[in-house]
């Protein structure tokens, strides 16, 4: 397994931050490689939430599926990709901390998986998100303080 994470400080209350990365279809907002996400079923985002998503990753359109594990508020976000691809995302979360002034500390991770051929690829998609790590956090911010 290969993980890539990113921490970032956003101008915003820790409650507001979390309503915004717990809608899933927000994701659209910061993340470019996602070209289209819906959610099941629909409603506030619960336990046992899926979004699916149509994703473009290295000149690749494929179809991705994560369902929500675990939801605390303000806290803590947990998802686990239920797709068949190449690399899938065995577990992923937000960790989020309440910091002085309304701000808001999130941590953002991704344990990435190979399955068949995507064990030899696991590694070079984990490198290529630790690389885009710091701006992929940095669009987060972007995206939560604009809406």
């Amino acid at each position: 397994m290969a993980r890539f994470e990113a921490t970032v400080e956003i101008d915003r209350p820790v409650g507001d931050v979390f309503a915004f990365l717990a809608d899933g279809e927000n994701d659209k907002k910061f993340s470019p490689r996602v070209q289209s996400i819906s959610k099941t079923p629909a409603g506030a985002t619960t336990v046992g939430t899926v979004f699916r998503s149509t994703v473009k990753d290295a000149g690749m359109t494929t179809q991705r599926e994560f369902r929500i594990d675990e939801l605390v508020a303000p806290a803590r976000i947990r998802w686990q990709e239920q797709s068949s691809n190449l690399v899938t995302v065995k577990e992923g979360g937000y960790d989020l901390e309440s910091l002085a002034d309304g701000r808001t500390k999130v941590r953002i991770f991704n344990d990435l998986e190979g399955h068949g051929l995507g064990k030899l690829l696991v590694g070079f998609a984990a490198s290529a998100a630790r690389k885009d790590a710091p701006a992929f956090g940095q669009r987060i911010k972007a995206a939560v303080e604009a809406s």
